[in-house]
Order: C-alpha cells, then sequence, then structure tokens
C-alpha cells in the first residue's frame, strides 16, 4: 500500500488490528491458568503440562508446504475465524475440552503471529505489531471495567458476547491487502540471528504477561496492612495504566545505548519492586518497569523481525514458558522436582529477563526501524491514530477506574446497634472451582448469602500470571461492598490469604511465618472495629503436614499473637492438623483460646478459635464443588466489658427453636437446616452435626 489512506479508512484497519491483537492476548494469557489447574488440584506434576508445546507452533512451518498455504488470503480467513472459535471454550463441557480447544487456539495464534509480523510487505508486519500493542492496551481497558477479569473469562454470558461483538465487528476480514498475501518471508540473508532475539523477544512477552497483565498486578507485589497500606488498586491502578500507555506512546528512541539504558533501568526497578519494603517507593518501581516494558516492544519488535521467524518465535515461546515454569518454581517449591533450589528466587528470574533482552541489544547493533513504524510519507495518518488509538483506550480504563471508585462504598450492610457478629474461613483455591471455571460470582452469592460479617478467604492469590493476573479481592469485595486486607504480598511468594469485613479494619499486619523447611505460609492480624469494640482476627493458611518443625515454629507465633492481643480475638485458621494434636493443643493452651466446637473430631485443616467472647453458634457449609474445602462459620458475641469476668456459653443445642436460642443468632435458612454426616451436596448445605447452637 504505497498511497496515502484516508482517515474513515485507518480508523477502520486500527480498530480491527486492535480486535484482533485482543484476541491474540486473550488467548495468551489464558492458557497458563488452565494448565496449572491440573497441577494446582493434585499437588503435583501432571502431565498436562506437555499443552505448553502449543506456544511453540511456529515449528510447524518447517513443514514443506505449509507456509505457502497460510500465505493464502482464504487460509488466513479460515485461521483467523478458528482462533476466534476457539474463545468459545469457555463454554466447553468439560475441562480437559476446554484445555484442546484453548491450546489449539493459542497455537494458530502463534501461525497468524509468524505469517502476519514477518511479512516482507512492511505495512502488514507494522498493522500487526500496532494490533498487539493497542490489543494489550484494549485487554487491560476491558478488564478493568470487569473488575480484574477478561470479559471473555467472567460468564458464558460475558463469553458468548465478546465473541459475537467480534464476530460483528470483524467478520471474514483480513489485512486490507491484495487476495494474496506477500510472502511471509522470502528466502533472504537475515541481518540478526534468531538466537538473542528470540531469547529478547520471550523474555518481553514474560515481563509483559507478568506486570502489565492487569493494573492492580503491580499495586499487589506492594501492599502492606492497614492504616498505611500503600497503593491500592483503587485508584491507584490509574497510574499503572497512564505508565503502561505513555510507554507505548513514546517508545525507545533509535540508539543501541537507549536501548541498553532502558535495559538496565528496566531491570533495577524491578528489583525495586522486588526488594523495597516502602510500599510507595516500590509501587514507583513498578510503573516504572511498566513504563520501560511497553517502551521496549518497538525496539525488540524490530530486531525480532529481522531475523529468522520460526526460530526466534519459536525461541520465543520456549522462553517464555520456561520462565514461567520457573515463576511457578519458586512459588510451589514444595511440591515440583528440585524446588528447593529455586525456592523464593524471583530475583533469578528477573535477572535472567534482563540479561536476555541486554543480550539482544548487544548481538543486534542496527538501530533501523523494520516493523515498528510504516514508511516515511506513507500511512501517516494511521501512524497518527495510533497513538490516538491507545489513548482512547487509556481514558476507557481510567473512566472504569473512576467508576469502580465511586461506586465502592463498603461496609453499608453492616449491622448496627449489636455487638453479635459472625466469622468465617473458607480455603478459596484461588477463585476457580473444582472443574477449573471461575467461581467468583457464586463466591458472591454464597458470602452474601451466609450473611457473615467477617470472612477470611485462603489460598485466594490469584494475581500471579499462571493464575489468571485476577484481583480475587478487589472483585469480591467490590461486588459485596465490604472492606478487605489483602497480604502479604504477590512477591511474597505465598498462596495468599485476605480478610473481608463489613466493619472497618483499624490495623493489620501481614506476617510470613516461620518456614525453614517447607512452603511459606501468609499470616495476617487485624483489628476490626465492631461497633466501637476493636476484635483482633488472626487468620493464616499453614503449609504442607509433612513439615513438623515448620508447623510447630508457626504454631508458635500464631499462638503469641494470640495471646499477646488484650483484645477480644478470633483465630481464623487452616492448621494442617487434626483435633488433639500436639500443636492443635499449643495454639489453646500457649495463645489462650477457646475452640468454637471442642466436641468436633471430624475436622483436618480448618479451624476457629476464640477468646474473650461468647460464642452463640457454630456451622459448617458443603462446598459444594466450589473449592476443595468447607466454609466454616462461627457467631458470637461480644461481653459488655470483655476485660471483666463474664459466662460464655457452655451448652450446645440443634434447636434452633429453642427458647434461649435468640431467633437473631439464627444461621441463614438459605443453606437448609441441621444435617448429621457429611454432605457431598452439589451446592452448598449445612452438614457435619451443624448448624448446631451454644446457650448458658
Amino acid at each position: 500500500m504505497g498511497s496515502e489512506i484516508g482517515l474513515k479508512d485507518s480508523l477502520g484497519l486500527i480498530y480491527k488490528d486492535a480486535v484482533y491483537g485482543f484476541i491474540f492476548w486473550s488467548i495468551f494469557q489464558a492458557l497458563a491458568p488452565m494448565i496449572w489447574f491440573y497441577p494446582l488440584n493434585e499437588l503435583e506434576i501432571s502431565g498436562y503440562e506437555a499443552f505448553a508445546v502449543a506456544w511453540l507452533s511456529p515449528l510447524l512451518l518447517l513443514i514443506p508446504g505449509l507456509l505457502n498455504l497460510m500465505q493464502n488470503k482464504k487460509v488466513l480467513v479460515c485461521l483467523r475465524l478458528l482462533t476466534i472459535g476457539t474463545l468459545a471454550s469457555f463454554q466447553a463441557s468439560s475441562t480437559l475440552l476446554r484445555l484442546i480447544i484453548l491450546s489449539i487456539g493459542a497455537s494458530v495464534s502463534m501461525l497468524i503471529l509468524t505469517v502476519t509480523l514477518w511479512s516482507s510487505d512492511r505495512w502488514i508486519r507494522y498493522r500487526t505489531f500496532r494490533g498487539l500493542v493497542i490489543g494489550l492496551h484494549g485487554v487491560l481497558a476491558s478488564r478493568i471495567w470487569f473488575t480484574t477479569i477478561n470479559p471473555l473469562w467472567v460468564n458464558n454470558s460475558t463469553n458468548s458476547m465478546v465473541i459475537a461483538f467480534v464476530v460483528i465487528s470483524i467478520g471474514a476480514d483480513v489485512f486490507d491487502v491484495n487476495s494474496e498475501l506477500e510472502p511471509a518471508f522470502k528466502p533472504q540473508k537475515w541481518i540478526y540471528h534468531w538466537i538473542p532475539c528470540g531469547m529478547g523477544l520471550g523474555s518481553l512477552f514474560f515481563l509483559t504477561h507478568l506486570l502489565c497483565g492487569e493494573v492492580s498486578v503491580v499495586t499487589r507485589w506492594t501492599v502492606k496492612g492497614y492504616p498505611d497500606t500503600g497503593p491500592l488498586p483503587l485508584p491507584s491502578g490509574a497510574f499503572v495504566l497512564l505508565t503502561a500507555a505513555a510507554g507505548s506512546v513514546v517508545g525507545v528512541k533509535s540508539s543501541n545505548y537507549c536501548d541498553l539504558f532502558t535495559t538496565v533501568v528496566l531491570s533495577c526497578s524491578t528489583f525495586i519492586l522486588l526488594f523495597i519494603e516502602n510500599p510507595y517507593i516500590a509501587f514507583m518501581g513498578g510503573l516504572c518497569a511498566v513504563y520501560l516494558i511497553m517502551a521496549l516492544w518497538p525496539a525488540v519488535i524490530d530486531k525480532a523481525t529481522q531475523s529468522h521467524p520460526i526460530g526466534c518465535l519459536t525461541l520465543a515461546a520456549a522462553v517464555y514458558v520456561l520462565q514461567v515454569l520457573f515463576w511457578v518454581w519458586t512459588i510451589a517449591f514444595n511440591f515440583v522436582p528440585y524446588g528447593e533450589y529455586t525456592r523464593e528466587h524471583t530475583d533469578w528470574l528477573l535477572a535472567c529477563l534482563g540479561i536476555f533482552i541486554i543480550i539482544c541489544f548487544v548481538t543486534c547493533r542496527s538501530t533501523k526501524k523494520y516493523t515498528s513504524l510504516p514508511e516515511d510519507n506513507k500511512n501517516f495518518v494511521s501512524k497518527k491514530y495510533y497513538n490516538y488509538a491507545i489513548t482512547i483506550m487509556m481514558l476507557t480504563g481510567l473512566a472504569g477506574i473512576s467508576w469502580r471508585y465511586q461506586k465502592y462504598n463498603p461496609g453499608i450492610t453492616a449491622q448496627t446497634n449489636s455487638k453479635v457478629f459472625s466469622a468465617g474461613v473458607w480455603t478459596y483455591h484461588f477463585g476457580y472451582d473444582n472443574k477449573g471455571w471461575p467461581s467468583l460470582e457464586r463466591t458472591a452469592k454464597l458470602i452474601n448469602d451466609s450473611e457473615v460479617d467477617v470472612m477470611t478467604l485462603l489460598e485466594s492469590d490469584a494475581s500471579k500470571l499462571f493464575l489468571g493476573n485476577n484481583d480475587l479481592a478487589t472483585w469480591i469485595a467490590e461486588t459485596l461492598q465490604m472492606y478487605v486486607d489483602f497480604g502479604p504480598s504477590t512477591k511474597d511468594h505465598t498462596y495468599g490469604s485476605l480478610i473481608l469485613s463489613k466493619y472497618p479494619i483499624v490495623k493489620s499486619t501481614h506476617h510470613l511465618l516461620p518456614s525453614p523447611e517447607g512452603e511459606l505460609a501468609p499470616a495476617i492480624t487485624a483489628s476490626i472495629d465492631i461497633q466501637g469494640v476493636v476484635v483482633d482476627f488472626v487468620v493464616t493458611h499453614m503449609g504442607n503436614d509433612r513439615d513438623e518443625i515448620d508447623r510447630a515454629m508457626q504454631t508458635e507465633f500464631l499462638a503469641a499473637e494470640l495471646k499477646n492481643t488484650s483484645n477480644p480475638a478470633v483465630f481464623l485458621g487452616y492448621m494442617t492438623t487434626f483435633p488433639g494434636s500436639k500443636n492443635y493443643w499449643y495454639m489453646r493452651k500457649a495463645g489462650g483460646v477457646r475452640d468454637i466446637d471442642p466436641e468436633d473430631d471430624f475436622r483436618f485443616c480448618q479451624y476457629i478459635f476464640y477468646k474473650k467472647l461468647i460464642r452463640l453458634g457454630y456451622a459448617r457449609l458443603s462446598h459444594g464443588g466450589l473449592s476443595d474445602t468447607e466454609v466454616q462459620l462461627a457467631k458470637f458475641k461480644i461481653p459488655d466489658d470483655p476485660k471483666s469476668n463474664f459466662k460464655d456459653n457452655k451448652i450446645s443445642t440443634i434447636n434452633s427453636k429453642h427458647a434461649k436460642v435468640d431467633p437473631a443468632h439464627v444461621f441463614s435458612r438459605k443453606f437448609g437446616r441441621f444435617f448429621q454426616g457429611e454432605g457431598n451436596f452439589d451446592d452448598h448445605r449445612y452438614h457435619m452435626g451443624t448448624p448446631k447452637y451454644f446457650i448458658s
């Protein structure tokens, strides 16, 4: 296309390119969580990790004749339509079928990227690159409006709506060229070697997914306890959005020294994000990293597209996969082979990323803008509106943040003039149900129906790329209008915990529990103002039960937290032990706490302890397939004077109509009534001899 194009055509092309880019990134970011679901369930290498080869599909172009076939316009149309069709994998009948369909989508999208990004036609290369960048900003903006979740992966309705929108928007359109595409890559002597280019491109893919997959990620890497939490997703995610857009608009100048300097500063910024404890300084390091990640895309793409496409993109995909696996190994070190060598070594990963990109720039020293800009005096209108498109995406995202910020008003449903409150604990399984589908909407309904005032969700840090970059704390808190405390931070290598509360959180401290041998364990000590009385909550998810030294040290730490508080206190935790065990009794005696139901011998892991409170009720809710763990609930009354001697309720009854059971203290009827045995229900119901009530 050697002639200038008009405004209308330019905007239309940008729009279609952005849609293609949105599809690519949506599939690219969705495959890792689907693969991770299997080892997550089995707590070991499952074999389904082999589906990661889907990203290596450019190797297929080595098959004789396949490249020529894909250069046919009609074939490319069919491949694009096939990719769009794989978006419906979300509605597959089984997890495995969904994984297979999504893997096909990832494979095909990588093949299309190879053919178009390495086309001998510079205009096609530029449009592909432009679509990738604008599409990524489109993903960021859409996730803001859907409260950190990609609308394709929220529920069947939004999935169908987005697919319909994509089909209506682009139909069977492909790049506006002749009936045949220009050869994807003519036989030639490539300027650069594909190995350093692939290393740099793969590392940039990983960094983009790691820190730029969703605007709340950087804030979750830096979060601290109340009252000085540091930057939170609302409204600080706006700064992440702004810096990402600025990086894409500005880009790296045509200078090898600038490229290298930018990479060095990027490496320093990621280490500031990782190691600096001050949340504001760490956040600034994260913003700098986001800006430079997006700014490096033009320079890296220009290098990559001047090397052999099959070798470069295949190696880039392999580097990306290996870096994702290393990121998994740093966190799941207790469940994977040789995990003791990678434990908590995100610093090694970040150093490797910087070195790979530096190698790319050192060995590829030309400053030629081969792909990232159109030719001089050609298509200048489209070039101009490329920046406008990014700005529009940014403004759309900012509008979403503003709308959410205005709407978020936590605590409005809290009970008034009552010193009775309920508390619950649930090991949440990262927002995915037992079949691998998102569980957020059903979670919100369950918590709302339970009428719980304070709930802790364990295994709840899904801000990692292999868990979808989803901010579960933000989504649930905004949906239910509750206060939330998330911690420890994502960079602390735990599976995460959070506290939801209808009452204001006055103060909190995030802990990494002692763990010399096993997995890292998170804990939070939070003070919550319940009708003018401060109640302390200690929540935790201990590590694996096979590491006895870890469990003992963690128990000692938590017992000390409970003992040292002078306020009424509730322990909501996953202790990885049976009732009556040594650690169980140590927690009770050293912590000075009581068990909500010491007669319940059919528990493992989840416990509710308390002190300086009057127990009113206890219930166990079946998980209903929403997690691998049930929900436990308790009701308490704050004594008029918690510091004086008061009488706790000692008699238990399952008769909610007992004369001494206040109707206001009865658990929600939405889950049925008393059920004696273990309920393997498809929905959520009381079971295990609950609910029961305690009277004097």
